[in-house]
């Protein structure tokens, strides 16, 4: 009898980039994991030549909100399946969504609410960050240590919203929460009392066009919040993650922070590179619902800053913020079937399959980033900020078989349309945008799952993932000594 290739699956020549090096290799996969790198390396069951091509880790979309539940008639388009299909034609090859505590509810009931949806669904692999809405005494005390040791070692804590939002004692409380047991704490932070107050006073003026999403958080609420956050977790002297920023005032808290020795981290996303305020529309026109989310894109300006800040570091990790609704329905932008006023609008945009090919090409490719600093930012960032380094975020041996190799073309761009996505929204905020790369494979697991042409993943493939603690940034878990 042949003897079977030593290699379930090789990638020859393959111009490796991670976060710290970029070098040519041939990468042998055997049972989802990468075994072997060098060049000549033996036959492979499959081959894929890569010559020429630069080759990532896998992306990991570590902001995403896929099925969660929320108050009706708003819903979800995107589930686990047609989420993950969409983030893996996209690159992306692990997402960590959120599952969501309502009032009343234990995390436990959450956390299994969200497994059921998952289950059986998801093409590439995933976890869970935990939001806390009603942190009683039992989930500060039991449970939310319990879920941290089992694998959920982040949660995301919310400033605003009125079913939500938490007040200055309770993020306190769970912020001590995540310095003791060493979990991540991720804060939303915008000002909800000055938001409901310039809300009531636009609604009285009869101002309520999408674009006045952006009227009533302004760059203040967002500064504000930032600051106090930051001021909370250096109480607490605990590291925290601020979710996706978005204003240039943001940045200044946060370097601001940096500069005193405090450990802040920070995510953006792409609406902050790619959309302004100008996109919510005018007076008289409702297609600007299509780019309602929070915080709303800001101006010219601001785009700057944060592409700044993505190069100089300031920055962690650049997530997606997928928060899928579509556009003409009932149960998404227009609520009942009927244009709303700003306030009423769902919050979201998607974003899952073009978060890594709009970085790639306008910031690589135009030389804004280095392909190490987007390598860091989509992928070793994620997996070290979340606990899943280094089985994810790098090409190296013993770490996942999770790859993208890249296709650049800059003299036959792709123009970005939504028939061309696999999401389940029926929109693109990013409609019509020219890019000059795309994914010409995606590998998750040692599995095709993009071949440039069509999604061959199956559902059920992707695993959950219980995570470990944190190691970006080394700390000492533990109480807080007294000053």
């Amino acid at each position: 009898m042949p003897t079977p290739p030593p290699f379930d699956l090789v990638i020859r020549r393959a111009q490796v980039a991670t976060a710290s090096d970029t070098f040519l290799s041939d990468i042998g996969i055997v049972d989802g994991r990468i075994t072997q790198m060098g060049l000549a390396l033996g036959p492979g069951a499959r081959e894929i030549d890569a010559r020429g091509r630069v080759t990532t880790p896998g992306g990991i979309d570590a902001h995403c909100h896929l099925d969660q539940p929320i108050a009706p008639p708003a819903r979800m388009a995107d589930d686990f399946e047609s989420g993950t299909r969409s983030a893996a034609c996209g690159g992306t090859t692990t997402v960590i969504p959120f599952a969501a505590q309502l009032k009343g509810q234990s995390l436990r009931a959450a956390v299994d609410d969200y497994h059921r949806r998952a289950h059986g669904r998801a093409s590439i692999d995933y976890g869970f960050h935990i939001i806390v809405t009603d942190p009683t005494p039992e989930i500060v005390a039991r449970e939310l240590p319990e879920l941290i040791a089992q694998g959920y070692t982040s949660f995301k804590i919310y400033m605003t919203y009125d079913d939500m939002k938490l007040d200055d004692g309770q993020i306190l409380r769970l912020l001590a929460v995540a310095r003791e047991h060493g979990a991540m704490a991720m804060i939303h932070a915008e000002n909800s009392e000055c938001i409901a107050w310039l809300t009531e006073s636009l609604l009285d003026a009869g101002l309520t066009a999408p674009r006045y999403h952006a009227t009533s958080r302004p760059m203040l609420v967002e500064r504000e919040a930032t600051h106090r956050a930051i001021s909370l977790a250096e109480l607490v002297d605990v590291p925290m993650l601020l979710v996706h920023v978005s204003a240039r005032e943001a940045v200044e808290q946060i370097q601001w922070a940096r500069q005193r020795g405090l450990k802040i981290l920070s995510e953006t996303c792409p609406q902050y590179l790619f959309l302004t305020a100008d996109d919510l529309g005018t007076d008289d026109a409702y297609d600007g619902a299509r780019c309602v989310c929070s915080p709303p894109p800001r101006d010219a300006a601001s785009q700057q800053a944060i592409w700044t800040a993505l190069a100089d570091g300031t920055f962690t990790v650049f997530s997606s913020d997928h928060a899928p609704f579509l556009f003409d329905s009932p149960e998404g932008k227009k609520p009942n079937g009927e244009e709303a006023a700003f306030p009423y609008i769902p919050n979201g945009i998607p974003g899952l399959e073009t978060r890594l090919p709009l970085l790639y090409s306008e910031g690589v490719m135009t030389g804004r980033l280095s392909i190490h600093r987007f390598v860091e930012l989509t992928s070793t960032n994620p997996a070290k900020t979340y606990g899943l380094h280094p089985r994810k975020g790098t090409i190296a041996i013993g770490s996942d078989a999770d790859l993208v190799i890249w296709d650049e073309h800059p003299d036959a761009p792709i123009r970005v349309t939504n028939a061309m996505l696999h999401h389940a929204v029926d929109y693109t905020p990013y409609e019509g945008r020219m890019l000059d790369c795309w994914p010409a494979y995606t590998i998750a697991g040692g599995r095709v799952v993009w071949d440039g042409h069509g999604f061959l993943g199956t559902p059920g493939q992707g695993r959950f993932l219980a995570r470990g603690l944190p190691t970006l940034i080394p700390r000492k878990a533990g109480r807080r000594a007294a000053r």
